[in-house]
C-alpha cells in the first residue's frame, strides 16, 4: 500500500479478510457449496476504497501484517450502478496501492471475448452493461418460470457481436471453475436493487447475486455501504439472502473516523438574524469566507513548506427549478466581493450538460468526479448531492438557496463535503478543519430544526462527535492567560491508542527511517540494526540451549506416512524426518520477518553470514537464514529483543522531542503515528491550539436563539478575552464558574472531545478488549505556592452507559500520572447535589479500579464529597 492505513482502516481490512477467508472455505470446502455475504459499513470520508484496496491487495498477494495468505484463484468484480463511479474507484485503487495497474484493474467493455475471468484481477461492471440491450449480453435469454422443462435448456439464440461468450456465460464459467473463486463487491450496495420489482421479474442485481436456473449464484458478495441497514434491507428486498450464509458485518465506528482527522471537525451554520431578503448579504459573506480561506491555506502552505496549496471551493446549491437570474445575481455578488477570481473559475454539475446561462454568466458543465482535481474551479453550481460517491475535500463553503423544508437535500450535500483536504487534521486550527453552511432562506425558527437534525440524525454525516456552531467566531490565544500556563500545557501527559498487531522492532525501524529522513539522526537505521543485531547475538548465547533445539527444528521437516494393504481395513502409520531444503528454510525465515520485520531479519542474516564469506558460500548463508528463523521461534529471545527495541525507541523519542516539535505538521503526524505503533498506550505530545471556532449563539428549547453566556480566562478567546459556554450543560457551566472564581485561577481549557494534538486523551479498554480514547471535559490551571499547576475536572453523568468504564479509566490514569496534576476529579449530579470523586485519594482510586461499586453508589458513598465553591480548595 502507498498509504499508511489509519488504525480503524487496518482493523476493518483485517476483519474483511477474515470474512473473505471464511467465505471461501464455506464455498470451496463444504460438501455442498454455500454462498455467503457480508457488508463493510463506513460513513462518508472514512476511506472505504482505501480499506477495500488493502483487503483486495492482500487477497491477491497476501499480507504479512494481516497474517493472510493469498488466494491464487481470486477474481474480483467491482459492481456499481454508475460507470463514472467505477472509473473513480479504479483510479483510487491505483492511487492506494502500487500493485494495482491498468493491467489488473480491467474495465469490461464490448467486445469482451473471454470464456472466464482471470485470477488476480479486479473487473469493473455496472448495471447498464448487464441490461438486455447491452452488447455484452445480447442474444442471452434467461429461462422464465413458465417455460416447459423441454425449453429450459435453450439459453442463447446468438452471441453478442464479435464475442464468443456472453458476459453471463463468462461469469458462469468463472464460478464453475474449481480453481477460481469469484468475489463480488457491491459498491454503495443499497443502490442497484429494484425493490419495486415483482418476484417473477428479477432485477439485474438480483440475477447477478442469486443466479438463475442455468447459472450459479455468486459465491461471495461483499457490500460496501454507508449504513449496514441499507445493505441488509437491500439484500432482503431483492430476495438475495435465500440459501446464502450471512457473515459478520464489518462496521467502522464513526467516532474513530472523526478522531482520525480524515473528516472535518466543525460545521459552522450562518442564517439571517431577522426576517427579510438577505440572500445577497449572506452570499457576500460566503465569498469573503472563500477569500479568507484561500489566504489562510496559502499561508499554511508557506509555513509548512508544502509544494501545493489547497484551493477551497464554494458550492452554490440551487432549488430544483432555479431562476437563472437569481443565480447570476449571486455570481455577481461573489465576484464583487472577490474580484481576484477569474471568469473561468465557475462550473456547474446540473442535469443538462450544456453551457448554462446565469444572468450575464455563461457557465460550462464539468464531470463531478473532476471537480477536485480541476482546482482552477472555485465556484460550483449544483442541485442535490451532485452524484453518488462524489466528494470534494476542498469544498469548504456551501450556500444553499433551498427553502427551509429541504433540509434533507442540504445534509446530503454537506455529507459529500466533509473529507479533509490533506487527509489529516490541521493541528490546532479549527478554521481549516471546518465546513461553512450558509442558509439565506432559513429563519431562526426553522434553523433550530436544522441544527437538531444535523446533531441528532447524522446518518449522512460522518462522526458522532462533529461540532456544529451557530454564529461561529474564530478565537485566538487569550492574552490574559500567562505564559506559564501554556508552557505547562505542553508538558502534560496524553495517551495514544495502541494498534492491533504492532511490533516493537518494526516500530523502532520506522522511527529510525523517519529520523534519518528528517536529518535529525544521521545513520539511525544502521544504528538500530546494529543494536538489534547485538541483542540477538547476546540472547543467542544466553538461551543457547533453546536455540540449539530451535535450529534443529528448522532443519527437520517432519513427514507422516500412512499406508494400507489391498483387501485390509487397517492402516499403518510411520513418521520420518527429512532435512530442509532451501525452500523450506525460506518458509521458516518468514517467522523471523514477522517477529522482527523484513529489514531487520534480512540485515541480521547478512550480519551472521559476515562480509568475508564469498557470495558462492551457500552453506554459510543457509546457516544464517536458519539461525534467524530459529531465534524468532524462541519466546524468551523475542520478548527480550522487543523490550530492547521499546527502550531504544523511548530513548530516541525523548532525545529528539524538541527537534520533532519544530518539524512541519505532516512530519509531526508521522512521529505520532509511529509512537502509536504499540500494544500499550504511549505518552503522546500535546501542542497548543492555534485557532478555535465557537458559536456565540445557542438554540433554546422553545425554538428561539439567545446569546451564549461568556467566561474569561479560557486559553482561547475573542478579542475581549471571552469564551462562549455554548456546548456546556447547566451543571458544567456551574463547574466552570466555580473554578475560575477562585483567586488563584490562572486559566482553563475546554478539552476537545476527539483525538488531536490539542486534546488531552486517556486510553482505556472496553469489556471486549478494544481500545478507546476518552477526553476529560476540563483542564484548570491555578497558581499554588508560586507555581502554576494543572487539574483535570470531568463532569460525567453516572447514569450513562460508559460511566463505569470511563470512571475506571480516569482512576487508572491518576494511578500512573497523578503526580503530574494538582487534582484529578470526576463530578456527577445526584438528587442531593453535585458530588466529587477525588482520584488522588488512593483508597477511592483502588476501589474504582477494582469495580467494587457502581458509579452512582460511589457518588452516594462517604468516598465522595460535596462539590461547592469551598470544596475545590485543597
Amino acid at each position: 500500500m502507498k498509504f499508511t492505513l489509519k488504525d480503524y482502516q487496518a482493523d476493518a481490512a483485517a476483519d474483511v479478510l477474515k470474512n473473505l477467508a471464511s467465505a471461501r472455505t464455506l464455498y470451496k470446502k463444504s460438501a455442498i457449496p454455500v454462498p455467503s455475504s457480508f457488508s463493510l459499513t463506513a460513513t462518508t470520508g472514512a476511506g472505504k476504497t482505501v480499506m477495500a484496496a488493502a483487503a483486495i491487495e492482500a487477497l491477491f498477494w497476501g499480507n504479512e501484517a494481516f497474517d493472510f495468505e493469498p488466494d491464487p484463484g481470486a477474481v474480483v468484480i467491482w459492481f456499481s450502478d454508475d460507470p463514472a463511479l467505477n472509473e473513480q474507484t479504479r483510479n483510487r485503487l491505483m492511487e492506494a496501492s502500487e500493485k494495482f495497474t491498468y493491467a489488473n484493474l480491467v474495465r469490461i467493455e464490448p467486445p469482451f471475448a473471454k470464456p472466464r475471468l482471470d485470477p488476480g484481477k479486479v473487473y469493473f461492471l455496472n448495471t447498464q452493461k448487464l441490461s438486455r440491450s447491452s452488447k455484452l449480453t445480447r442474444g442471452h435469454a434467461e429461462p422464465s418460470d413458465d417455460l416447459t422443462p423441454q425449453l429450459t435448456g435453450l439459453k442463447e439464440i446468438a452471441t453478442p457481436d464479435l464475442q464468443g461468450w456472453t458476459i453471463w456465460e463468462t461469469l458462469a464459467n468463472t464460478i464453475d471453475d474449481p480453481n477460481l473463486t469469484l468475489y463480488l463487491v457491491l459498491d454503495e450496495a443499497h443502490r442497484g436493487f429494484n425493490t419495486k420489482a415483482t418476484s417473477d421479474k428479477p432485477t439485474i442485481v438480483r440475477k447477478l447475486v442469486n443466479g438463475t436456473k442455468v447459472r450459479p449464484a455468486i459465491p461471495v458478495v461483499w457490500g460496501i455501504s454507508a449504513t449496514i441497514e441499507h445493505f441488509d434491507n437491500a439484500m432482503k428486498d431483492a430476495e438475495a439472502t435465500r440459501n446464502r450464509q450471512p457473515l459478520a458485518s464489518v462496521v467502522v465506528d464513526p467516532a474513530r473516523v472523526q478522531e482520525s482527522g480524515l473528516v472535518k471537525d466543525t460545521l459552522v451554520l450562518d442564517i439571517p438574524d431577522e426576517a427579510g431578503n438577505f440572500d445577497s448579504v449572506l452570499v457576500r459573506r460566503a465569498a469573503r469566507k472563500l477569500r479568507e480561506s484561500t489566504e489562510r491555506w496559502a499561508a499554511y502552505t508557506v509555513s509548512q513548506g508544502l509544494h501545493e496549496t489547497v484551493k477551497p471551493l464554494l458550492v452554490l446549491q440551487t432549488p430544483n427549478t432555479p431562476d437563472p437570474d437569481d443565480v447570476g445575481l449571486a455570481l455577481d455578488t461573489i465576484f464583487a466581493e472577490y474580484p481576484e477570481l477569474s471568469a473561468d473559475a465557475i462550473r456547474h454539475v446540473l442535469g443538462d450538460h450544456t453551457v448554462q446561462k446565469f444572468g450575464a454568466w455563461a457557465v460550462e458543465w464539468i464531470e463531478p468526479q473532476r471537480v477536485q482535481e480541476e482546482d482552477h474551479v472555485r465556484i460550483l453550481v449544483a442541485k442535490d448531492a451532485i452524484s453518488t460517491g462524489w466528494d470534494c475535500p476542498r469544498a469548504e463553503v456551501l450556500v444553499s438557496f433551498r427553502p427551509a423544508k429541504d433540509n434533507t437535500h442540504i445534509t446530503q450535500l454537506l455529507g459529500r463535503m466533509v473529507r479533509s483536504p490533506l487527509a489529516r487534521r490541521v493541528p490546532g486550527d479549527e478554521r481549516l478543519n471546518a465546513v461553512d453552511c450558509i442558509l439565506p432562506f432559513f429563519d431562526r425558527t426553522t434553523a433550530v430544526k436544522v441544527v437538531r437534525f444535523l446533531t441528532g440524525d447524522l446518518e449522512s454525516m460522518p462522526g458522532a462527535e462533529k461540532k456544529l456552531v451557530i454564529d461561529g467566531r474564530e478565537l485566538a490565544r487569550n492574552p490574559n492567560v500567562p505564559q506559564a500556563v501554556w508552557d505547562l500545557w505542553e508538558m502534560l501527559p496524553t495517551q495514544t491508542l495502541p494498534q492491533r498487531g504492532a511490533k516493537p522492532v518494526k516500530r523502532l525501524v520506522a522511527l529510525a527511517q523517519a529520523l534519518s529522513a528528517d536529518g535529525l539522526r544521521s545513520g539511525a537505521l544502521r544504528e538500530a540494526e546494529e543494536e538489534i543485531h547485538a541483542s540477538l547475538d547476546a540472547f543467542a548465547v544466553r538461551y543457547s540451549k533453546q536455540l540449539v533445539e530451535a535450529v534443529q527444528e528448522v532443519w527437520d521437516v517432519h513427514v507422516k506416512e500412512i499406508s494400507g494393504r489391498y483387501g485390509k481395513t487397517s492402516l499403518s502409520y510411520s513418521e520420518f524426518v527429512e532435512r530442509a531444503d532451501d525452500r523450506a528454510i525460506r518458509s521458516g525465515f518468514e517467522a523471523a520477518k514477522k517477529a522482527f520485520g523484513a529489514d531487520i531479519a534480512q540485515s541480521y542474516v547478512n550480519h551472521v553470514a559476515g562480509p568475508d564469506d564469498p557470495v558462492s558460500d551457500d552453506d554459510g548463508l543457509r546457516e544464517a537464514y536458519v539461525r534467524a528463523a530459529a531465534l524468532a521461534t524462541v519466546k524468551e529471545v523475542r520478548e527480550r529483543v522487543d523490550a530492547d527495541a521499546l527502550e531504544l525507541t523511548a530513548r530516541w523519542f525523548a532525545e529528539h522531542r524538541v527537534a520533532i516539535k519544530g518539524l512541519p505538521d505532516v512530519r509531526q503526524q508521522e512521529y505520532e503515528d509511529i509512537r502509536a505503533l504499540a500494544t500499550e498506550p504511549q505518552i503522546g505530545a500535546l501542542r497548543p491550539p492555534r485557532t478555535r471556532i465557537e458559536g456565540f449563539t445557542i438554540a433554546q428549547d422553545d425554538g428561539q436563539f439567545a446569546a451564549a453566556p461568556l467566561a474569561p480566562l479560557h486559553l482561547m478567546s475573542d478579542d475581549d478575552g471571552h469564551f462562549p459556554l455554548t456546548g456546556l450543560n447547566e451543571w458544567e457551566r456551574k463547574v466552570v464558574l466555580a473554578e475560575i472564581s477562585r483567586p488563584d485561577s490562572r486559566g482553563w481549557y475546554r478539552n476537545p472531545s476527539r483525538a488531536a494534538f490539542d486534546s488531552l486523551g486517556i486510553a482505556y479498554r472496553d469489556p471486549a478488549g478494544n481500545w478507546h480514547s476518552m477526553h476529560p471535559d476540563f483542564v484548570f490551571f491555578n497558581e499554588v505556592d508560586g507555581k502554576v499547576v494543572a487539574s483535570i475536572v470531568d463532569p460525567h453523568g453516572h447514569h450513562l452507559e460508559d460511566a463505569a468504564i470511563k470512571l475506571k479509566a480516569l482512576a487508572e490514569f491518576a494511578e500512573e500520572f497523578g503526580d503530574r496534576f494538582h487534582r484529578i476529579e470526576a463530578l456527577a449530579e445526584i438528587p442531593t447535589g453535585m458530588r466529587v470523586l477525588d482520584m488522588q485519594v488512593r483508597p477511592l482510586r483502588e476501589a474504582i479500579i477494582a469495580g467494587r461499586k457502581s458509579p452512582v453508589d460511589f457518588y452516594k458513598s462517604d468516598l465522595s464529597v460535596e462539590y461547592t465553591h469551598s470544596s475545590v480548595h485543597r
